[in-house]
């Protein structure tokens, strides 16, 4: 009895370990969150937001490999010049995540009414509470997240702009998503019944 005492204690003790290793890390170097994310065996999914422009009501969706994302904003969305932005200044840029992801990224920047990108403080937060605050003042800014744990459903992004209150709008360009690249075996498998049930037909 004392030894499945034991053992149960220790098994409890790698699953809180490896609980307790679990975390967030952030990136703010696009080429350094990429390679994590490969060294992970996950691909990169983009989206550019090239094909949105103009005004669009809160729960505006699209897909990026897979990944579906839903955006929200007080005061509606807007897009234009290949950015995704708030309809609102000063306003929280949120974007849900379907299915949930390992990580996520993008160049999150200010900008004013005429898409122009002005310097800023930016702050973007996941789901779960994890940040970053730090100053943006160019397109090529990125911001990203890897999660060793529980996989991000969404991710936000809020402005502090230099600009006087009412012209500093969150703004997004370059989404990016790890997806999880099937191992070899399953896509040996997912082959395999493709095969069958085509040959039933």
């Amino acid at each position: 009895m004392s030894i499945r005492i034991a053992l149960s204690a220790a098994a409890m003790t790698v699953v809180m370990t490896q609980a307790a290793s679990a975390a967030i890390i952030t990136f703010s170097n696009n080429t350094l969150w990429s390679g994590f994310v490969a060294s992970q065996g996950n691909t990169v999914a983009t989206e550019n937001f090239d094909s949105y422009n103009g005004f669009y009501a809160n729960g505006l969706t699209g897909n990026a490999g897979g990944i579906q994302w839903t955006a929200t904003a007080p005061g509606n969305l807007y897009a234009g010049s290949g950015f995704m932005s708030t309809n609102s200044a000063e306003a929280l840029l949120t974007f849900n995540l379907s299915p949930s992801v390992q990580g996520v990224g993008g160049n999150f920047f200010a900008t004013d009414a005429s898409f122009n990108v002005i310097p800023a403080i930016i702050a973007v937060q996941l789901a779960d509470g994890s940040s970053y605050v730090g100053y943006a003042a160019t397109l090529a800014d990125f911001v990203g997240f890897y999660s060793t744990g529980a996989a991000i459903s969404s991710i936000s992004m809020s402005v502090a702009g230099t600009l006087p209150a009412g012209s500093n709008f969150s703004t997004v360009d370059n989404l990016y998503f790890a997806v999880a690249v099937p191992a070899p075996g399953a896509a040996a498998l997912l082959g395999l019944a493709a095969l069958v049930s085509r040959r039933r037909r």
